[in-house]
């Protein structure tokens, strides 16, 4: 496994984590996310799963509907990314996306594990359940965010900033520099 697979098994299976331990009842929960719920959120992170896949095998990402089991369709799309990020061709293979022309691991490396990432933490804090995030995963997402700072507050995207206090651990400045209030 490389890195970049290492982390994005880390950051999948700490969102598949929180995704079991959804109760029924707590689907409709508001998360941090102001318009989305826990349902919202978990839909999203799927979808953006098979948008990335989608920029690698040209297939249009599906939305999800009311009758899709979330859990099923989190770990098939977590096993297609995982799969294509141990295939050495697919993992290097340029794909287009958002941020431009890239290898597909580094799509991956960036965007869908910071995406998960934040969202495992929306998800936890919607339901109730461990907040804490991977600290090395937390400084490689805020390092690949802080950058693209402008092109992440576009509508449908993130929030605008909020001030961390002076002492904040890295897990708050990211999610205050995502728009979360912690």
């Amino acid at each position: 496994m490389t890195e970049v697979s290492t982390r994005y098994d880390r950051i999948a299976a700490g969102f598949a984590d929180r995704l079991a331990g959804v109760v029924p009842g707590q689907w409709g929960s508001q998360s941090p996310c102001t318009e989305w719920t826990a349902a919202d959120i978990v839909d999203h992170v799927i979808v953006t799963h098979r948008r990335v896949l989608g920029a690698l095998t040209g297939a249009e990402a599906q939305e999800m509907t009311s009758d899709d089991d979330r859990i099923k369709c989190f770990a098939v799309a977590r096993g297609e990314v995982t799969a294509a990020l141990e295939d050495p061709a697919q993992a290097s293979r340029t794909v287009s996306g958002m941020f431009g022309e890239q290898p597909f691991e580094s799509l991956v490396s960036r965007l869908l594990c910071a995406d998960t990432l934040i969202h495992s933490w929306d998800l936890a804090r919607a339901t109730g359940q461990d907040e804490d995030l991977d600290p090395v995963a937390v400084q490689q997402a805020m390092e690949f965010l802080g950058p693209i700072d402008e092109a992440i507050r576009r509508p449908g995207g993130f929030g605008p900033k909020i001030e961390p206090p002076a002492e904040a651990d890295p897990q708050t400045k990211l999610l205050n520099f995502a728009g979360r209030a912690v």
